[in-house]
């Protein structure tokens, strides 16, 4: 099965839009307000750099390369080799130097080409980055981001397609975020490089070259997004879906399939893992009365299961009408064949199923 269910223009036009201008390295803004989930990262990241000395950037092609991604693109040549970094092919060296430099008060900002690599590095991240503030009594800070793409992509198989949401959220001392729009990344991003403890920043692949809308606000350089805090991508009072990352586009996509035949959807953006803003999730379980979670990760032990289980200890377990629903990744590794690819990963019509079966449509 796809999914897990579980119950368990002129001069007109320059007097009638507003030009910006920004001093970015590589991000240009469009006059319609659109940006690239990719241009918002590499924005977020030149503001942060630009606003505070103590913040570089390291990790394999993030300078001269410009990154694999490209979400670095233009940082080595605006800052300089002693500011964008160049690794070895080796994650467990560059972390250990990255949450060093962070222990002796540098912001650091680590990118994993992809976060399937960050295993070789996952006593770093565990053991001296998330732990150090409480062994520590207080003492140590240690102000890392820890940032690439995380979970599927398409035709990279099954050791390039992991989704370590759930890995990293069951861990404290470790902050989890998990963006979905352009405004969710500059935001999100800028938040983490300013936050005082270490932050693993989920990105995805596939999300990189898409373009979303943004407002003025969300350009200025003071603009940030506060960490643990969900939003309220659609409005809806049948049901409430709740997801993360790629799994928000999915949400939405099935909100609009099932809006057609009067079902209303309400989607939440969970923006952050750790901590998760479970009030939002409940608030709208109390006027719903049904819930679906939605990731692209595994069933066992994933972020549906973490929210299944915090809303049965809650007071929305008696708003609900049906059990909670799980649309996850099927339990296997990721095939490399693109038909077996589809089938292992959660797509629109399995939400919509899963909607219409909890409803009783």
């Amino acid at each position: 099965m796809a999914f897990s269910i579980s119950f368990n223009t002129s001069s007109v036009l320059t007097s009638t839009v507003k030009i910006l201008k920004r001093s970015l390295s590589t991000t240009r803004v469009l006059a319609n307000k659109q940006m690239t989930v990719r241009d918002a990262l590499n924005s977020a990241m030149d503001d942060e750099m630009e606003r505070d000395e103590r913040v570089f950037i390291l990790g394999e092609e993030v300078a001269m390369y410009d990154g694999a991604y490209k979400v670095s693109r233009g940082l080595y040549k605006k800052y300089g080799e002693k500011r964008v970094i160049d690794t070895p092919i080796t994650e467990i060296g560059f972390a250990g130097i990255a949450v060093g430099a962070a222990m002796a008060g540098l912001r650091p900002i680590c990118e994993f080409m992809t976060f399937n690599f960050s295993l070789q590095a996952i006593d770093h991240v565990i053991n001296s980055a998330a732990k150090t503030f409480y062994m520590s009594a207080g003492m140590v800070n240690v102000p890392i981001v820890f940032r690439g793409p995380n979970g599927a992509a398409a035709g990279v198989a099954a050791q390039h397609s992991q989704c370590f949401g759930a890995w990293y959220s069951q861990c404290p001392g470790l902050k989890v975020i998990s963006p979905y729009s352009s405004e969710d990344a500059r935001g999100l991003l800028k938040a983490a490089i300013r936050d005082p403890d270490p932050v693993v920043f989920l990105e995805n692949e596939l999300l990189y070259g898409n373009q979303y809308p943004i407002t003025d606000e969300v350009l200025e350089k003071d603009f940030v997004l506060p960490i643990g805090k969900a939003k309220i991508e659609r409005k809806g009072d049948h049901i409430t879906f709740v997801a993360h990352s790629k799994g928000v586009e999915l949400a939405l996509d099935a909100a609009k399939e099932l809006s057609s035949v009067g079902i209303e959807a309400e989607v939440i953006n969970l923006r952050s893992l750790r901590p998760l803003d479970i009030n939002t999730i409940i608030q709208s379980v109390v006027r719903t009365n049904h819930i679906i979670s939605i990731e692209q990760g595994w069933p066992y032990a994933g972020i549906g299961s973490e929210i299944s289980a915090q809303i049965m200890e809650s007071e929305a377990f008696y708003h609900l009408d049906a059990p909670v629903i799980r649309v996850t990744g099927a339990d296997v590794p990721m095939p490399y064949t693109k038909s077996l690819e589809i089938a292992a990963l959660p797509q629109i019509n399995n939400i919509v199923d899963a909607a219409k079966k909890l409803l009783g449509v």
